[in-house]
């Protein structure tokens, strides 16, 4: 059975994201409070480093463009297809994820998220809606088997349903 492995945001995107986002606007970073103010953010993912956010943590809801920073670095032109949507991460950059992490971010059974898979060209060839169980990795494993079972799919997004925020990235192996 093969493996995969969710990515996190490239270090040179969170870097910009630090700066200003994807939607041309400055970062405006915040303390990470239990309470929810000034945005409840503890328990969400970080892109970052793929983990949830911690109280006292500064961090940052950004814009992210994931297919639009791709397609500049490969000189293609997502089209249609470019979306961009917020993202939490760390207000300065980070170490990335933990090396005990695991190969996916830790999501509560119930989540839902779509896989939406795209060729070498950036063209979406299609996408499926996942309702994580209890048994996330193995969900995870199967759904991303059956999503790169087709051999024009190149790189799958998950997204969260009820934000539209981007998970991670899963490639090729």
């Amino acid at each position: 059975m093969t493996t995969y492995t969710a990515l996190p945001l490239p270090h040179t995107a969170h870097k910009e994201l630090c700066a200003t986002d994807d939607a041309g606007r400055p970062a405006e970073p915040f303390t990470a409070r239990e309470d929810g103010v000034p945005l409840d953010c503890v328990g969400s993912l970080l892109r970052c480093c793929l983990r949830d956010a911690r109280a006292g943590e500064r961090v940052a809801l950004v814009s992210y463009a994931p297919l639009r920073r791709w397609a500049a670095a490969a000189g293609a032109k997502p089209g249609a297809y470019d979306e961009q949507g917020p993202v939490f991460v760390h207000a300065e950059p980070c170490g990335g994820p933990e090396a005990a992490a695991g190969r996916y971010p830790a999501v509560r059974a119930g989540a839902l998220r779509v896989l939406r898979r795209y060729n070498a060209r950036g063209e979406i060839t299609g996408g499926g809606l996942l309702e994580v169980p209890e048994d996330a990795p193995a969900a995870f494993d199967a759904a991303l088997g059956e999503a790169f079972a087709g051999p024009e799919t190149a790189w799958v997004h998950v997204r969260a349903v009820e934000y539209g925020c981007f998970q991670f990235e899963v490639r090729r192996p």
